[in-house]
């Protein structure tokens, strides 16, 4: 028997570079508000000097933000709506369907569970088909408890929520000078991508990104890529059902003026100021160890441990997998040269 084979075009993953001052302030909003992070963000010392000028409202706002996680709400909601400005994210999501709102917020699991994420968002009504859905997240730092704050809240008390923090936080950085600075300059880095090879999506997504490692994920059709300034130096990722996100940095030089350091160097150098992360660094560079690992050998705890590698990993002197950290030498190598490439520019 003879078979005739017609191949059929193959699909590729569409990848895109999205940009929107709504997706700068929820990231904003989630930064300010991921306190055991927050002393690593680029933004931390800028907020720190404007916190005085917030409103009474605004500062509630980001408190339960903090405690409830619900940061993570207002990205899923923007991935859904895609919406241009904050007015517009403010009529969109209060005109969602119920069911809609809800599947839109609960975060996706897995293949496995779809049909329970699913079928709560239609259960709205009934708390106790949250805190079943959030039992499949135990043991994650704070996906479990969000999604039983979902079941908790009345959806006008989210929305309210979602809305005034949204205005408020808007208001309130839209005000610094460097706000226009950093929507030309996200505008600009969209308007450079617009022409993407779908055909190598991993290559693409690294480039672009300055970084990520994209790994093909099954159901995973199209991959938004964000820049952002509010979140530097970190890359983020979130994932829906059909959805992969990458929020990546803005390259530096879009933002400086002649002469002004970039962040880079004043991170590399202030990461290794402190003689317990140069301590570190030297272990590391002879070998990959644990948290475990470096907590018996240098008699420290974990929590102390943890906070200087978190400042050595956003210098980018070290990286971490699956618990193990290990130094990052192509970048530890190539940091004396950024150094002299800035002094020699200023001579």
């Amino acid at each position: 028997m003879k078979n005739m084979y017609s191949p059929l075009p193959q699909e590729t993953v569409s990848i895109s570079v999205e940009f929107s001052p709504v997706w700068e302030i929820a990231l904003g909003i989630a930064g300010y508000t991921h306190s055991k992070l927050r002393h690593t963000f680029e933004s931390d010392r800028r907020w720190a000097n404007h916190q005085s000028s917030m409103t009474a409202t605004l500062v509630n706002h980001l408190k339960e933000m903090e405690q409830t996680n619900l940061w993570y709400g207002l990205l899923l909601m923007q991935n859904y709506l895609s919406a241009p400005s904050v007015q517009d994210f403010s009529n969109a999501v209060s005109e969602l369907e119920p069911d809609v709102f809800y599947e839109t917020l609960l975060p996706y699991k897995d293949r496995f569970h779809e049909s329970a994420r699913k079928k709560t968002a239609r259960n709205y009504e009934f708390t106790e088909f949250f805190f079943q859905y959030a039992s499949h997240f135990k043991g994650h730092e704070y996906l479990e408890g969000y999604v039983q704050t979902l079941g908790k809240k009345e959806r006008h008390e989210l929305i309210k929520l979602f809305v005034e923090t949204m205005s408020e936080w808007r208001d309130w950085i839209s005000q610094q000078v460097e706000w226009e600075k950093w929507m030309q300059a996200l505008s600009f880095e969209k308007k450079q991508h617009g022409s993407i090879d779908g055909n190598k999506p991993v290559e693409e997504i690294e480039r672009i990104s300055g970084g990520a490692k994209y790994l093909p994920e099954p159901s995973v059709w199209q991959v938004k890529l964000i820049p952002h300034v509010s979140y530097r130096p970190w890359i983020l990722e979130l994932r829906t059902a059909d959805t992969k996100l990458f929020f990546y940095p803005l390259n530096e030089e879009a933002l400086l003026t002649p002469g002004t350091p970039p962040q880079e160097l004043v991170r590399g150098h202030k990461a290794l100021g402190d003689e317990l992360r140069l301590k570190l660094l030297y272990q590391l560079i002879r070998g990959p160890l644990s948290l475990q690992e470096l907590t018996v050998q240098f008699n420290v705890s974990k929590t102390t441990l943890h906070h200087q590698l978190s400042l050595l990993k956003a210098a980018k002197f070290v990286k971490v997998e699956k618990g193990i950290y290990s130094a990052n030498t192509a970048s530890i190598q190539s940091f004396s040269n950024r150094l002299n490439q800035y002094l020699g520019e200023k001579r």
